[in-house]
């Protein structure tokens, strides 16, 4: 996704903690909504609230979609995940400060996984195997929650 999309898209609203939207457990994207017009709009929108909002992940039920989306802002640029299932998850663990949009003002130390892997359907209809570590690792993981119902502030006093 390059910069001059993501400039064409509008910011969406956030949805914010304790809204119930979420909690819920986010639906697979069905692969073909990925031809659709509105549904690539989604994802450009998605790709600049997250930067404008100075995150570094944004999943979609956090601007109120149901979806197994997510895009993370990488050293290569901004990528949509689509579907993700997380698979050789380290036993090795790192704790460190995290936040987030949807939770505003609280950050808190998160132990997560140091490595995984990351299945998913990018932008584009193709199959992806991400090999993530360090910090990659950690954005997937918490963008990952969000699919699950699952928030970061769940995850402190472990």
């Amino acid at each position: 996704m390059d910069q001059k999309q993501i400039a064409s898209g509008r910011v969406r609203r956030l949805v914010i903690n304790p809204d119930s939207r979420l909690r819920r457990l986010a639906q697979p994207v069905d692969l073909t909504m990925l031809k659709d017009k509105k549904f690539q709009e989604l994802i450009i929108d998605m790709a600049k609230t997250m930067l404008v909002k100075d995150g570094v992940g944004l999943a979609a039920p956090q601007i109120g979609r149901n979806w197994r989306l997510i895009v993370i802002n990488t050293d290569e640029g901004v990528w949509p995940i689509i579907n993700p299932v997380l698979t050789d998850i380290s036993s090795t663990t790192l704790v460190a400060e995290e936040g987030c949009l949807s939770v505003p003002n609280v950050f808190g130390p998160v132990r997560r996984a140091k490595e995984l892997v990351c299945h998913y359907i990018n932008d584009l209809g193709q199959e992806v195997h991400l090999s993530a570590k360090g910090n990659l690792a950690r954005v997937i993981q918490h963008e990952v929650d969000h699919l699950d119902g699952v928030l970061f502030i769940d995850h402190l006093n472990q």
